[in-house]
């Protein structure tokens, strides 16, 4: 009778659960949110711009949401939009209502923008930044109930569009070296 014919694993073998691996899948996990609460606390200091921290922030979470969108969760979400409404001085939701549907159009596009180029996807943003600018305005519009200039909104719009490049460099290199360190052995 033959032996039975020795089949290698499919496969990388899974790593050794420690405390140590556990830690770091939880920074790696935990990083997107972090670090956008970290820019939007960070861009809230008194400078001559009249609204970076909406700018700053949905780079971010468009971002993240594309390519990562595990980490960015409609929780981690929810609470970036409560620090948005808290930090700019909006009435509380609407920085949450446009923070979510942001991401919401980021996860419903994400396979596609995954594969484009860089100027694909800025130009997806700049669409969803305009979007997002006239969904708070006019939900500050809403809740105020009085018209507020539209000039704040678009041009947080702008400079979101005209911010998305740098972070979006940073951002694709940290999630190049996350992504080296989960395949790592």
């Amino acid at each position: 009778m033959a032996a039975p014919q020795f089949r290698p694993p499919q496969g990388r073998p899974a790593p050794a659960p420690g405390l140590l691996r556990r830690i770091d899948a939880f920074a790696r996990l935990a990083f997107p949110g972090f670090s956008t609460g970290f820019l939007m606390v960070l861009a809230a200091a008194p400078v001559s711009l009249p609204s970076p921290v909406f700018a700053a922030a949905l780079p971010c979470v468009f971002f993240w949401s594309v390519f990562r969108p595990a980490a960015m969760s409609p929780p981690v979400i929810f609470g970036l939009g409560l620090l948005l409404d808290l930090l700019t001085l909006a009435p509380l939701g609407a920085g949450v209502l446009v923070l979510l549907g942001v991401h919401g159009v980021a996860i419903r596009f994400r396979r596609f923008l995954a594969r484009q180029s860089f100027l694909a996807v800025w130009m997806a943003f700049c669409g969803a930044a305009l979007g997002a600018a006239a969904l708070f305005w006019g939900l500050q519009a809403l809740l105020a109930l009085r018209l507020p200039p539209f000039a704040p909104a678009l041009h947080a719009a702008l400079l979101s569009a005209g911010l998305y490049p740098a972070i979006a460099l940073v951002l694709a290199r940290l999630h190049e070296a996350m992504r080296q360190a989960e395949t790592a052995p």
